[in-house]
């Protein structure tokens, strides 16, 4: 749970296209004063909303979030892949399990394919501050057959 706050917080988008050429809107999860956190979908097919209550350099170990989208997938077990950048190099690479068979974490595990996930509440993570700089972070739910639930590209920004 400690990382997919975290992660979650951190989303835009670097260069995703759907059908046409055309990308999804950029979209605002949280700004306050100097610090800014945008994101935009990075699935071909959908794009979904997200938002984060605060919006603090000091981000934390509890923080609401509100998540919102329809799936295209049946989700028994769900996973999220994040990736940090800075300046193009690589800093963080880590999994974590979001939703196990055994061990359902939110009430939207186990829903199936066109079902909607609406998530508002806590959710934890590891409590840190946010050193100044821009950030790029990919993000992406898979399920138990390691199809997309959801891709985002996010960016970070902090001056």
């Amino acid at each position: 749970m400690k990382g997919f706050a975290a992660a979650l917080l951190i989303w835009t988008l670097l260069s995703p296209r759907r059908a046409g050429g055309e990308a999804w809107p950029t979209h605002t999860a949280c700004r306050n004063g100097n610090l800014q956190v945008l994101y935009q979908s990075c699935d071909p097919l959908q794009d979904f909303g997200f938002s984060v209550d605060q919006c603090a350099r000091q981000l934390k170990p509890n923080i609401n979030i509100r998540f919102g989208m329809v799936l295209r997938e049946d989700i028994e077990q769900l996973f999220l892949d994040v990736a940090l950048f800075s300046k193009g190099l690589s800093i963080l690479n880590f999994s974590y399990p979001v939703c196990e068979v055994d061990l359902p974490k939110f009430s939207f595990c186990g829903r199936r394919k066109g079902e909607q996930i609406y998530y508002a509440g806590p959710i934890n993570n590891p409590g840190f501050e946010i050193p100044e700089g821009d950030y790029q972070v990919l993000l992406e739910l898979y399920n138990q057959d390691h199809a997309t639930v959801a891709c985002a590209n996010a960016t970070v920004l902090y001056s």
